[in-house]
C-alpha cells in the first residue's frame, strides 16, 4: 500500500508512458510475421513483448549489440529483428533468413504517429497545482528538452533527465540517484511511474523509490507493485 501523504515528487518515464506510438511497433511486427505465413499465437506475442521490454531495459544484449553495430544502424536493426523473431518463437535458422525482410518492412512501412494520452495533461496540471515536484527520467542517450517542448509538456517538469547525460541507464540505481538530487527529495518521498517493468519498476525500487507500473495493455498482470491501466487511476493512489 502506498503511503501517499509522504510523497513529495512524482517522476515519469517518457516513451511508452507519457508518449506513445500509434500503431504500436509490436502490433505491426506481428501483423507482418503472420502475413508471411508465420504462426504467431497471442502467447507468442506477449512473450515477444516481454523480451522487447527486457532488451531495452539496458540489457547486456543491447549493450553488446550497441558496441558491435555502433557504426551500422541497419545491421543493428536486422540483428534486433532476428532476436525478436526468436523471442516470438521462430527457429533461429528461420529467424536469420526472415530478419532482413522483416527489418526492411518495418523501416519502410512503420511510420507511427506520436500520441499523448488525453488524461496526461489534466494529471500533470493537477500534480503541479498540488505542489508535487515533477520530473522525467528516460533511457535516452541525448537530451530531449526540445521534444518535450514540442509536445507542450515542458512547463510541468522541474527537470528532464536522459541516461546518457549521467552515463547511467535504467534499471541502474545511479540514474535514479541523480534524479533524486534534481528533485531534491528522498527516495521514500518519490514515486516513479513507467511502463517497462524491467527498467522502471526494478530500477526505481532498487534505488528505494516507490514504483508504479503503467500497464494499459495488461502486459504484466502479475507485477509485484502498484499498477495502473490509465492515469485516471493515479489520483486514487495519491489520496
Amino acid at each position: 500500500m502506498i503511503s501517499s501523504n509522504s510523497i513529495k515528487a512524482v517522476l515519469f518515464d517518457l516513451d511508452g508512458t507519457l508518449r506513445h506510438h500509434i500503431p504500436a511497433a509490436g502490433d505491426v511486427f506481428v501483423e507482418f510475421t503472420r502475413s508471411i505465413g508465420l504462426r504467431i499465437s497471442e502467447e507468442d506475442r506477449v512473450r515477444s513483448e516481454h523480451w522487447v521490454h527486457h532488451y531495452f531495459a539496458h540489457s547486456l544484449e543491447i549493450q553488446a549489440d550497441g558496441k558491435l553495430f555502433k557504426d551500422d544502424q541497419k545491421s543493428f536493426w536486422v540483428n534486433f529483428t532476428k532476436r525478436r523473431l526468436v523471442a516470438v518463437g521462430v527457429p533461429t535458422a528461420q529467424a536469420i533468413d526472415f530478419a532482413p525482410q522483416a527489418s526492411a518492412y518495418m523501416e519502410e512501412h512503420y511510420k507511427p504517429a506520436v500520441h499523448i494520452p488525453e488524461d496526461v495533461f489534466p494529471l500533470l496540471q493537477f500534480l503541479k497545482d498540488s505542489g508535487y515536484v515533477l520530473g522525467l527520467v528516460s533511457n535516452r542517450d541525448d537530451p530531449y528538452h526540445d521534444e518535450i517542448k514540442n509536445m507542450k509538456l515542458d512547463s510541468y517538469f522541474k527537470f528532464i533527465l536522459a541516461g546518457g547525460e549521467v552515463n547511467a541507464f535504467k534499471p541502474d540505481k545511479l540514474i535514479f540517484d541523480h534524479a533524486l538530487k534534481l528533485a531534491g527529495t528522498s527516495a521514500s518521498e518519490t514515486m516513479y511511474i513507467g511502463d517497462n517493468y524491467f527498467a522502471d519498476v526494478v530500477g526505481s525500487r532498487r534505488a528505494g523509490l516507490i514504483p508504479v507500473l503503467y500497464d494499459p495493455g495488461s502486459l504484466f498482470p502479475d507485477a509485484d507493485c502498484a499498477a495502473i491501466k490509465s492515469f485516471a487511476e493515479l489520483y486514487e493512489l495519491l489520496k
